[in-house]
């Protein structure tokens, strides 16, 4: 066992037998360095990477190679999802020596964590145009021995690039923040959309989440049917491709090819949480079962299988079972038909419908086996079979029931148990609007407990967020992305529920969000100002397959001030936003989540004061005028009695009922509409917005 097996990673104690001298990130692994005046090798991946799998087991694992590891570095490795910030700043190295990215990345380091040299994956043997991973350590020994001078001036020069303040662009007021920028930037996206196959580019081919929500607010905002309508399309051959699992719910990471078909079979948190709820609000703006379905099945599958006893959501599953990729979630024709052979007396034609609904042949089409996908409409295959849509509904229900019991027997993939505060904020947010959207009282008693756990686990005594819980540890500092989806996460919550606690708490992140991570020129940094020292301080503003920390906590900000009148928070998102105008404009599908925010300030937000009782049905109608309808730029408080000064939510000072009715006030910038007691007021002032 190396110095690994303290660790609570998943990722990281999966290489704690290796015959490697691991150091996990900190201050050891550079003492020694300085001491024995060795390179660091930086080695990061992440548990459900198959490419760190591959590497594992051709390089780590093997006594010859480990040998040359210990004997010519001091070997650090780092599991990115606990430390976005290493992460990040090496990503940047790597990209600027090889020109592209990706895991497991491989980074060589002077003592003082300084980079001189980078790449992803290197195979044990030459091959791919590639040295082998040994023949690159020795020629790196080499230049570190005898060739210093010369790797010191490229650290020299990689540390400055990484230094470039990536804020210095964009404008100084909010001239450019206007719905004309907002409309070009979505003409770039719906100019890059793939109109045979959906979403964007080729292959591989990424669900992009975030600029598909942003294409719904176009829609939301301007009206324009070509957003919907390509985002329609594209979430449609999405779940009836192979990224989906058909049998157990949930989508993989992204499909190697542009049809969605072969996945790459991790599935990750972070994708269902931000997935789910774009399914969610397709299924409101367009009323189609389809997409509440999926969204539906997403959610069945995060609470069934991603959820831990306390409540906090697990962080992926693996692509590989048994030493192979996919072994776990493809089939044959012959599995299918033992599968099915417990009810072939209750529906006997159970195998043929499954072959034709999921596009099943004998050849298969991944390495001899079948991805299940749904290669055409149902409806046409229910003609095909001559049944109803109605019975092949029924018919598919329970062939999924019985092959997913199936293969509940086979040996599942591995399954990173850590909880990430970040990744359980998105979950959390979009269970707890699907709870009140649905109106399901499952999905909330379970978005209840996910937030009582992350504020019992995930807060220390002062307020600071956690990134990263185990076995009962809490640790890593929170990086500004915990702190902007917690927000999130929290705000939601407090619109399902109208507990105050929950806004309390989300104020209170915010408060230690401006406080910590804020820069003086405006933004904020990924890492709060007493955070470890690293080489540079990251402060990264794009999107990747998560929202970036600056638009997430934009968006935040943006409704706290909504909700409290406070200039700060509405200067802060101000800030973050106005830099980026003119790249947003540019290059939307890098900014999409700051054009989320930009959105809210084109488009207004609709602040919503309830004050009186919400049971019974004329509430009920008003509630679904407020909560269940598509309306991003929408916040809602709620007080039983009539308030004077309210202690947590100022949108509600000041209000009372009318004639003892459940009344509604809609405001902008705290200024109001006349109160109104009705559903249909409601919805009236809301649709003139």
């Amino acid at each position: 066992m190396n110095r690994l097996k303290n660790e609570t990673s998943p990722y990281l104690l999966q290489h704690a037998d290796n015959p490697v001298e691991w150091y996990p990130w900190g201050d050891e692994a550079f003492r020694i360095a300085r001491e024995q005046d060795m390179p660091i090798l930086l080695s990061v991946g992440y548990s459900a990477c198959h490419w760190c799998h591959v590497m594992a087991h051709e390089s780590f694992e093997d006594d010859a190679t480990a040998e040359m590891m210990n004997a010519l570095f001091i070997n650090v490795k780092v599991d990115r999802e606990e430390r976005p910030d290493v992460d990040d700043i090496y990503m940047g190295a790597v990209q600027a020596i090889a020109g592209q990215g990706g895991w497991p990345m491989t980074v060589f380091l002077l003592p003082d964590g300084r980079p001189f040299y980078g790449g992803t994956y290197f195979p044990k043997e030459r091959r791919f145009g590639m040295p082998s991973f040994t023949q690159l350590m020795g020629a790196v020994h080499e230049a570190y021995r005898n060739q210093r001078e010369n790797l010191d001036q490229q650290a020299s020069q990689l540390h400055e690039a990484l230094k470039r303040d990536v804020l210095a662009i964009g404008r100084a007021d909010d001239s450019g923040l206007t719905g004309d920028m907002l409309d070009e930037a979505a003409r770039g996206l719906l100019a890059s959309i793939d109109r045979q196959n959906g979403g964007f580019g080729s292959q591989p081919k990424f669900p992009n989440p975030i600029s598909l929500e942003f294409l719904l607010r176009h829609h939301a905002r301007t009206g324009a049917d070509e957003s919907l309508n390509l985002v329609a399309f594209t979430l449609r051959q999405m779940a009836m491709g192979g990224i989906y699992d058909q049998v157990g719910g949930g989508f993989a990471r992204y499909s190697v090819d542009a049809h969605w078909l072969v996945p790459h079979f991790e599935k990750m948190l972070y994708d269902n949480a931000q997935l789910s709820r774009l399914y969610l609000h397709a299924w409101q703006i367009t009323g189609d079962r389809f997409f509440r379905a999926i969204a539906e099945d997403i959610y069945d599958y995060i609470l069934r299988e991603m959820t831990a006893a306390g409540g906090g959501f697990y962080s992926a599953t693996d692509a590989d079972s048994e030493g192979e990729e996919g072994k776990f979630f493809v089939w044959t024709i012959e599995e299918v038909a033992e599968a099915l052979e417990p009810i072939s007396e209750e529906l006997p034609r159970a195998l043929e419908i499954a072959i034709e609904t999921f596009g099943m042949t004998t050849q298969g089409n991944f390495e001899g086996s079948n991805i299940l996908h749904v290669p055409r409409p149902l409806d046409e295959t229910a003609d095909a079979l001559g049944l109803s849509s109605a019975d092949l509904s029924a018919a598919i229900g329970l062939i999924k029931r019985r092959l997913y019991a199936a293969r509940a027997e086979r040996v599942p993939p591995g399954l990173d148990d850590k909880i990430l505060t970040s990744w359980n904020g998105m979950m959390l947010a979009s269970l707890a609007e699907a709870a009140r959207v649905l109106e399901r009282d499952d999905y909330l008693a379970a978005a209840r407990r996910a937030g009582a756990f992350l504020l019992e686990q995930m807060v220390n005594e002062n307020g600071r967020l956690y990134r990263s819980h185990k076995d009962g540890r809490s640790k890593l500092n929170g990086y500004l992305e915990d702190y902007a989806n917690m927000i999130d996460a929290l705000l939601e919550l407090y619109q399902s529920t109208f507990e105050a606690s929950w806004f309390r708490a989300a104020r209170g992140l915010a408060d230690v969000a401006l406080e910590r991570f804020r820069a003086d020129d405006g933004g904020f940094y990924d890492t709060s100002d007493d955070h470890e020292a690293l080489i540079v301080r990251p402060r990264n503003l794009q999107d990747n397959v998560t929202p970036s920390g600056n638009g997430m906590m934009a968006k935040q900000l943006l409704r706290l001030a909504a909700y409290t009148g406070e200039t700060r928070y509405d200067e802060a998102a101000r800030s973050v936003l106005r830099k980026l105008s003119d790249a947003m404009r540019q290059y939307p599908q890098a900014f999409a989540e700051s054009l989320n925010a930009a959105d809210m300030l084109a488009g207004g937000i609709a602040e919503v004061a309830i004050i009186g009782d919400i049971t019974g049905e004329p509430s009920a109608a008003i509630l679904n005028v407020i909560q269940r309808r598509y309306r991003p730029n929408l916040i809602a408080a709620l007080a039983e009695n009539d308030v004077d000064k309210h202690e947590s939510i100022p949108l509600l000072n000041a209000r009372k009922r009318l004639e003892g009715k459940t009344t509604v006030y809609v405001c902008r910038n705290f200024a109001c509409r006349l109160p109104v007691t009705t559903a249909a007021e409601v919805e009236a002032l809301l649709s003139a917005w």
